[in-house]
């Protein structure tokens, strides 16, 4: 059996790498389609500033998703890509409650908590194994998610 992925990575810690990859390619394909349903059925006396703002973020989200497929490729795994895998292993649900900005800004924030667990989680295993790609990769997402955590946290007056 390999011991090193063809980059050179330790193979077991690397598939439980890919493992956990999955699991948030999951939450983030979840959450993608979350704010798409927001973004098209916000109502109400926000609706342009969040209309645009759910725009911006679905766009950010899809191409994190692409990114994590291609770590979890390069790693020497396979994606996951089913929408209904996606739904029974991922910790951010499916939300029927599209049209309410407050309720939309109020799961955003508790399912970018969720991420943030994920990634720096993530982020101490890729180090132990010196994976500095998923490192790279999960530092730049969770220092891009707490800085906006803080932003619709403001904008919530939270």
């Amino acid at each position: 059996m390999k011991t090193l992925t063809k980059i050179g990575l330790d193979a077991k810690k690397s598939t439980v790498l890919s493992e956990l990859l999955n699991d948030l390619l999951a939450n983030y394909s979840v959450l993608y389609q979350n704010v798409r349903g927001y973004h098209w059925n916000i109502k109400g006396d926000r609706f342009f500033e969040l209309h645009l703002k759910f725009e911006e973020l679905y766009n950010n989200l899809f191409l994190k998703i692409d990114e994590i497929a291609e770590r979890i490729l390069t790693l020497g795994h396979v994606p996951n890509h089913k929408a209904s895998d996606y739904l029974k292993i991922s910790a951010i649900h499916e939300t029927h409650e599209v049209a309410d900005g407050l309720f939309a800004m109020e799961n955003i924030l508790f399912s970018f908590q969720e991420l943030l667990n994920k990634q720096r989680h993530l982020l101490d295993l890729a180090d132990e194994i010196s994976d500095e790609g998923t490192s790279s990769l999960m530092s730049d997402y969770i220092r891009e998610q707490e800085k906006m955590v803080w932003m619709y946290s403001a904008y919530l007056d939270k």
